[in-house]
């Protein structure tokens, strides 16, 4: 076999393993993290803008831990760190933890942005009609910063499809440490990576149409 046909078989043969990992294990973290970080964020947001000062100090420095160190520090950490005081996770839920709470961080100051980007008149003509802040939050601010924020947090996602490569470093089988498992194998790193990445940008093309998609939709909404 010349080293063409070697190239051509090994792509062959690690195409399928590959898309599997990203399928049954990239993008599923990806989406757990981001519905559970996306939770995470809101809490976060109502608390910076509470007027409380308590809670925005709790807000503000959980928002400057996480956004001032590397995720792959915080990954470690959760992994490798925590046993050490006897706190002992899977890969799994140490990646979903960690890209949850790094997720949480970055996208409240998205939905934060996206609140109080919303004119104060807002507030007053439901404080007008009876309404309580709670229910002016819930019924008139939220949705109206959700149509702001769908862009930011949307790119926040596809940023996190991408990071999810970090788990290989805590040992979690997705498709990137599937694809260093073969690269061990058949000595062919450049291969195999330009392969992974190539999934991996697959993967992002579809979320960008999905993102154009939700945005073409909510435009539908939004006074011109």
């Amino acid at each position: 076999m010349n080293f063409d046909e070697r190239i051509v078989r090994i792509v062959k043969d690690s195409f399928f393993p590959l898309l599997e990992a990203g399928i049954k294990f990239t993008i599923p973290v990806a989406v757990i993290s981001f519905a559970l970080g996306l939770i995470l964020a809101l809490f976060i947001a109502l608390m910076r803008i509470s007027g409380a000062w308590l809670l925005e100090g709790i807000a503000k420095f959980y928002v400057w831990i996480i956004r001032g160190t590397p995720l792959l520090v915080q990954l470690f950490i959760i992994f490798y760190g925590l046993p050490k005081i006897g706190v002992i996770l899977a890969p799994l839920p140490s990646a979903i933890i960690g890209f949850t709470m790094n997720m949480g961080a970055y996208n409240s100051e998205v939905i934060r942005a996206a609140i109080i980007s919303i004119a104060k008149g807002q507030w007053e003509a439901a404080y007008s009609i009876g309404m309580t802040k709670r229910q002016a939050l819930d019924r008139i601010i939220l949705p109206q910063a959700a149509r702001v924020s769908i862009p930011p947090l949307f790119n926040s996602f596809i940023s996190l499809v991408k990071d999810t490569s970090l788990a290989a470093s805590i040992t979690l089988t997705e498709m990137f440490q599937v694809a260093q498992r073969i690269t061990a194998a058949t000595y062919e790193p450049l291969v195999l990576y330009c392969e992974a990445a190539f999934i991996y940008l697959m993967f992002c093309t579809v979320l960008t149409f999905i993102q154009g998609w939700i945005e073409r939709r909510l435009d539908k909404y939004v006074a011109k």
